[in-house]
């Protein structure tokens, strides 16, 4: 494994992330492909074996359950000290007040949940889930800090908005002299690169580092177009935008023939194409099967050519931005 810095901070990550959403209760109404916390198990010392260190989840995912499951797991398969931990804040918790948005109370209630499900004292990463139009930016800002400050987050990251939205809360932190920024978590895949327009050039010039999630498209481009898996035939997000056979099927055949080509799987190609964006320090991935990490893992040390990189870019047409 090779890691990085993220953003322009000092914090050691590793080049894969482990993306946790894959693991909690299949029946908490949150997506019926989870894994439950026994078949989740392999997956977490296969991460360490790997060297995969920087683990992701969210208090939405399974309804807190994700959390439970990672913070189980790290305490049994790692140290505290060995896990880059980060973990999301916005998406509804249930009907009162504080469980969901990016209030000040919002903020302050779900930092503790999160943190009392993980079984830590704090989280290495704290990151909004969405932009919260309902909110002040300054009051979002200002109680983000604070949980810095009091020693339950050491960072601070976003995910999935407009770069006119990341713009404006970076500035409110900027001016107020609050904690801002390091790290923002958006939709990056061979199928999907409008964050490219979008966001990579504010956070290039800002210094903060991508940690995309979907970089295989929702696995779209980790097989031949048209195969189906129980995740990909259940999974909202990516029906809702991966849905044009026109735009999808080039891309995916282009992925197809360079992985033959190499004798490698699609996933693997799919994956250097991502990481070999200056801009991104580490893709997560979302592990339901065992060649998933392997593949990942692997990817980081696959050096596409430029002829292979201009095969895989030139089928690409752009779609709207969105996702948010």
């Amino acid at each position: 494994m090779q890691y990085t810095h993220l953003g322009s901070t000092g914090l050691t990550i590793s080049r894969i992330a482990l993306g946790c959403m894959s693991f909690g209760d299949p029946t908490s109404g949150f997506q019926s492909w989870t894994l439950n916390e026994e078949d989740s198990q392999q997956y977490f010392p296969q991460a360490v074996e790997l060297g995969i260190t920087f683990w992701d989840t969210a208090n939405v995912y399974s309804r807190g359950g994700s959390e439970e499951i990672v913070g189980r797991a790290m305490r049994k398969y790692a140290s505290r000290e060995q896990i880059v931990l980060a973990t999301k804040v916005f998406f509804p918790m249930g009907e009162n007040p504080g469980d969901c948005g990016l209030s000040r109370k919002a903020i302050l209630q779900q930092i503790d949940a999160s943190l009392t499900r993980l079984g830590t004292d704090y989280v290495d990463l704290y990151q909004i889930h969405r932009f919260d139009p309902t909110t002040p930016v300054e009051e979002t800002m200002e109680a983000l800090h604070d949980v810095v400050k009091a020693g339950k987050a050491r960072y601070l990251g976003a995910s999935a908005m407009w770069a006119w939205q990341f713009a404006k809360l970076q500035e409110a932190a900027h001016l107020n002299g609050w904690t801002p920024f390091v790290s923002m978590q958006d939709q990056y895949s061979l199928l999907y690169r409008e964050e490219e327009r979008e966001m990579f050039g504010l956070l290039a010039d800002q210094g903060v580092g991508s940690i995309p999630y979907s970089p295989l498209a929702k696995g779209r481009v980790a097989r031949p177009y048209g195969e189906q898996t129980a995740r990909s035939s259940d999974d909202p997000v990516g029906q809702r935008t991966f849905t044009d056979a026109n735009h999808d099927k080039p891309v995916v055949d282009a992925v197809q023939r360079v992985a033959e080509a190499r004798g490698v799987p699609m996933a693997q190609v799919a994956m250097a194409w991502v990481l070999r964006n200056p801009v991104v320090d580490a893709p997560i991935i979302g592990a339901t099967k065992p060649h998933h990490l392997a593949d990942a893992a692997a990817a980081v040390d696959l050096e596409l050519t430029d002829d292979e990189t201009a095969a895989l870019e030139e089928p690409y047409t752009a779609r709207p931005a969105g996702g948010f």
